[in-house]
Order: C-alpha cells, then structure tokens, then sequence
C-alpha cells in the first residue's frame, strides 16, 4: 500500500472518530496553416508561368501577357519580402509601421482637446507644449518606457499560445475547478491539535480533483490510478494539465477568475512538504515560455531578428485611416511568412508551426500591453492636457484637484500642484506595473509555489487568507517603484512601502489580482469622457439633460475628472494610514474605494447613459 492510500485511510478513521465535517478573449485560434499553403500553391504556379514564358518565342497571345503579369506579380512580392523588412530596419521604417510604438514613445498617444462640444477625441503630435518643464516630462516618459524594444528580454516571461489538444485539456481541467470546493473545505481555522485532519482534508480534496481529471481525459488509466492511489505514474499529464491552465490564465487575465485562485492553492498545498512526501510526485512544472521553447528547438536567434518586430507589432486603428491599416496588417503579414521561412523552410512541419505559435505569441503579448497601458495613457494625457498647474489659465475653483484631510471622506491634504504630481506618478507606476505584468505574474507564481516558503492561515481583518512571503516579487515592485521615483525627480509625494506578505497584500496572488483590475477602473471613466459627446449628437433628450443638469457636455466630462483625480486618490479606503494613505497599494487602495461609491456621485446617470454596468468585468 502506497503513502498516499495509507495516509488517507489512517485519516479517514480519525474523521470517523471525531466527526470532523466535510465542509476563458477566450484565446485566439491557434494559427491555421491553410492560408499559408494556398499563398505557397499560388508562388508556384506564378513561377512555372514564368518558366513557361521564358521559353515561349511568341508573345502575341493575351494568354501570354497574362502569364507575364503573373510572374512579375511573384518576382515583386518576392523581392518586397526579401528587401523591405531589412531596410526597414536600418532606415527607419519600423517606425512608420509599427506608428503604436512610436506614438507611445515619443508621447503621442490617443489624446483629448478641450473644445466647446466637450473632451473630443484627436491625436496630439507633443506641439502644443506649456513650457520646457512638459519637454522634461516627455523625456521622462521615454526614460520610463522600455516599451517594446527588447523582445527577447519580454519572451522569457510570455506564455506560449495554446494548441488544439491542449485546448481541449484547458475545458477539462476549468471544469474539474468550477465544481471544486478546494478552498471551502481546506481554508478553515483550526487548532493545533487538528493539523493533521487539516492534511487529511487536503489529500483527500487534491486526490478527488487529480482523479476526476484523469478519469475523464482516459477512463481505463484513470480506474487502474484511483484504485491504486499511485498518481506519481500519471506525473506527466498531472504537469502538462495545471501547466496549460496556468499558462492560459497568464496569456488571458480575463478568464479563470475565480478558478484560478483555486488552482493555485491546491498546488500550493501540492508541493508543500508534508502533501507532497504522501502524492509522492510533484504536480508543478515552469510554464513553457516563447524564450523557453525557441531556445529548445535552437531557434533563439530569431528574437533578435529585426523582422520580429514589424511581424509582432499590434495594430491599432486611432487614427489611422482604413488603407493605413491595411497595410500595416499586409506588412506584418509578410513579415510573418518571411520570418516561417527563413527559420523553418528547411525543418520539419512541426518546426513551422512552433515558429508560427511564438510570433504569435509576442503578439498576444502586444495585444495585451496595448489593452492594459493605453487607459493609463490617456488618463496620463487627460491630467496633463486639463490640470497642469503651468497650463491652468486661472485658479478656477471648480478645476482645483486640493484635497483636505476629513473632507468629502479624504485622508490626505494636498494643494493642487501635489495632488497633481501624486495622481501622476500613481498613474505612471500603475502603467510601468502593467507593462511588466507578465514578468510579475511569472515570478509571483515561482513565490506561491516555493516549498521553502510555506504559508500561514490567518485572519487578516478582511477574512482567513494565506499569508506567504514574496522575494521575488518584492525585488521586481521595487525595481519599478525606483525608475518611476526617478523619472518623477523631486516631484514624488507620499510614501514608498510596498505591502507584500501581511495583513493587507497576503500573498503574491493577492498582488497579481489587485493590479489586473487597474483597466477595469480606468476603462468605464474613459467610456465615458469618449461616448458622451456622440451620444448627445445622437439623442437631443440626453443633450438636454445634460445641459439642464450640468451646463455642458464639458462640463460633466471635467467634473467627473476633477473627482477622480481628486477622491480616487485621497488615501480613502480604510481608517489608519497602513492600510490605506500614500503608500503604494494604498494608492489602488482608493481607487477601488471611489468605484465603490460611485452610485453616490451626482454624475452616475451619465455613466448609465453611456452603457457602464460596473468595474468588476465579467466572470
């Protein structure tokens, strides 16, 4: 009899005895070779045209002209793929391709001017600048901003795309989770003395979910396993199931919310000590990077190629005109085919299809970083274009961001030069975090799943959590605390303590949850601020309202800022400055805290208007 059967039985008796109570943008389709291969049928027939012309004397027919066309057609397209992307490369039409990256770069981003209709939408090329100090602050910007430059260094931390297979392993281990009730049943308090029924509780709920697994995925293996108990001999599938989860959580924030969480401490009991002495084999394995798998098959040199930035680029349509995008979107096509070509004309299907799934990979990853650092963009632009102390005209009133401590609920007293700088570089660390989200959530899954650094179950004021150490975490949040604190110069306010590992940031999930809600707060502001203008040209009814009841469209859209940037940053959201105030979580802390209020604010209407429907997202 095995560890784990022989554990389980000795607890199942002592359970008797004391009557202890048993308390998915789901992801992209993988790349679909089916348009490479007719591109690669329609080369072939261009070029036996041109061997068929070649030889031919006469050059009368019309037949033949065709046949001329067609072969100069695949000379042309071979020569642009063959030629462009290098040059590119070396006189600088990356740029004007990859005009996202750029625009971010050099602070012209998707921008708002104050005109007598409202905040409308244009693009701001960095010319109307106050002063120099505005010239000192883009320097900034492009000191902060890594941006996408070094896409080696972003592949170790990018999650591969998934597979077909490992699709149908995802649906299979996402069911297993939504009807599990790991966490109910283990995260209870206990004392001392009923630590073992604790272990009890987690082997016997690690092992129903290991077994459900296996079972359905394959029926005759899964009835030998549980029968036996010995799940070390399925160690493989057990690694290769959670892995993909985990790797579909990272490539796609929005799925597995609460699934997730579960998964995460059932490994983190899984690979704890005691457990994993009684499973007799580990169920973690490091999640399959582009970095990873590209270096595995010697293909790492391929991230350096200059192609790979054109070919990984996301594209976004503000403004652009419709035949701008589409030639961005031919532009990164071929870069794609060129890049399948030289690195895998010679190799095997399978290499082919490995190099295709990493570039597109690095452009989930593009997609992503758009998604999560454009809201803190515009909202950068918003304050600056609106509340910069050297641009406001006049010290009118009703455009002060000064708060004062035990008024309209906040904790801190600031002028308006302080409280601008303090929501400017809340909003600048916010980005800068989002930017490096992925390498974040890697290392905050390598803290969750170290053996060396066991939690402990406490109530932390907001509920039982596991409170658990994060070092790595720690380094890398401080490492972005001090490039913003420099960027910022002397113009940083409040404190620098970043809570990780006690009462109010538990532990490094609790961490990664926290900062992957900061679009979820910003996006329904800007819905606003974006569709209020249109909507009133629309609907003469929502005009009057709006007129009647806030004297303008811009009115309304500054008022709404004016309180966000004043109330979603006043260290409200807890009653002693170490759970809230100034410091770094605190910040975000607030925020969550002015969501939490909004169907107070005068302006909610407006928000109902305009379609908003809450700051959760969707589950």
């Amino acid at each position: 009899m095995s560890k784990l059967a022989q554990a389980l039985e000795e607890g199942q008796e002592d359970v008797g005895r004391e009557g202890m109570s048993e308390s998915g943008h789901a992801g992209m389709e993988t790349w679909d070779d089916a348009a490479i291969q007719k591109q690669a049928r329609e080369e072939e027939e261009k070029r036996a045209y041109l061997d068929q012309v070649i030889q031919r004397p006469d050059w009368d027919s019309e037949q033949d002209v065709a046949k001329v066309r067609g072969a100069l057609v695949a000379l042309l397209d071979e020569l642009r793929e063959s030629n462009s992307f290098r040059q590119q490369a070396t006189q600088g039409e990356a740029a004007r391709l990859g005009q996202e990256d750029a625009a971010s770069k050099n602070g012209a981003v998707h921008a708002h001017e104050v005109t007598g209709a409202g905040i409308t939408e244009s693009h701001d090329d960095g010319s109307n600048k106050a002063d120099d100090s505005d010239d000192e602050d883009d320097d900034s910007d492009d000191d902060m901003d890594d941006e996408d430059a070094d896409i080696e260094e972003r592949a170790r931390y990018i999650p591969l795309r998934l597979t077909h297979s490992e699709r149908k392993l995802l649906r299979l281990v996402s069911a297993a989770l939504n009807v599990c009730e790991y966490t109910d049943n283990v995260d209870v308090l206990i004392t001392k003395t009923q630590r073992r029924h604790r272990m009890h509780a987690q082997l016997r709920e690690i092992c129903a979910v290991l077994s459900g697994l296996l079972v359905a995925s394959d029926f005759e293996a899964g009835q030998k396993v549980v029968e036996a108990r010995e799940f070390s001999d399925m160690q493989d599938f057990y690694q290769n199931a959670f892995e993909v989860a985990r790797r579909h959580k990272v490539s796609n924030p929005e799925r597995l919310r609460s699934d997730y969480g579960k998964l995460m401490y059932l490994l983190q009991d899984a690979v704890s000590a005691e457990v994993n002495a009684m499973l007799e084999f580990n169920p973690v394995t490091p999640l399959r990077t582009v970095y990873s798998v590209l270096h595995e098959a010697g293909l790492g040199q391929m991230l350096r190629d200059p192609r790979m930035r054109v070919a990984t680029m996301e594209i976004s349509p503000m403004g652009k005109t419709r035949p701008q995008i589409q030639a961005e979107i031919r532009n990164k096509e071929r870069a794609i085919k060129s890049l399948v070509r030289s690195f895998a004309s010679s190799a095997t299907e399978s290499v082919a299809s490995t190099v295709e799934q990493c570039i597109y990979s690095i452009g989930d990853n593009s997609s992503f970083l758009l998604a999560s650092r454009q809201p803190c963009d515009e909202m950068i632009h918003l304050l600056e274009h609106l509340f910069h102390p050297e641009k406001m005209a006049s010290a009118d009133p009703a455009m002060m961001l000064s708060i004062v401590r035990g008024r309209d609920g906040a904790r801190l007293t600031h002028d308006h030069r302080r409280q601008y700088n303090y929501v400017l570089q809340s909003l600048r660390l916010w980005r800068e975090i989002s930017h490096r989200m992925f390498k974040l959530w890697y290392l905050a899954e390598q803290d969750l799943l170290d053996p060396d650094v066991p939690y402990s179950l406490r109530n932390t004021g907001q509920g039982l959590h596991r409170v658990q150490g994060a070092h790595r975490v720690y380094r890398e949040m401080n490492s972005i605390v001090t490039k913003v604190q420099r960027a910022m110069g002397d113009a940083w306010v409040g404190s620098s303590v970043i809570h990780l590992g006690d009462h109010n940031v538990p532990n490094a999930l609790t961490f990664i949850d926290k900062y992957a809600q900061v679009p979820r707060i910003l996006n329904p502001v800007l819905n606003v601020i974006r569709t209020l203008p249109e909507l009133c040209k629309r609907d003469h009814q929502v005009k009057e309202y709006i007129e009647r009841s806030f004297s303008g469209v811009r009115q309304v859209q500054t008022a709404i800022l004016r309180d966000f940037f004043r109330h979603a940053f006043d260290g409200s959201g807890a009653d002693n400055f170490m759970d809230a105030g100034s410091c770094i979580d605190g910040r975000l802390t607030s925020a969550w805290n002015w969501c939490s209020s909004i169907e107070k604010k005068s302006y909610f209407p407006v928000f109902l208007l305009t379609g908003f429907s809450g700051f959760d997202g969707q589950f």
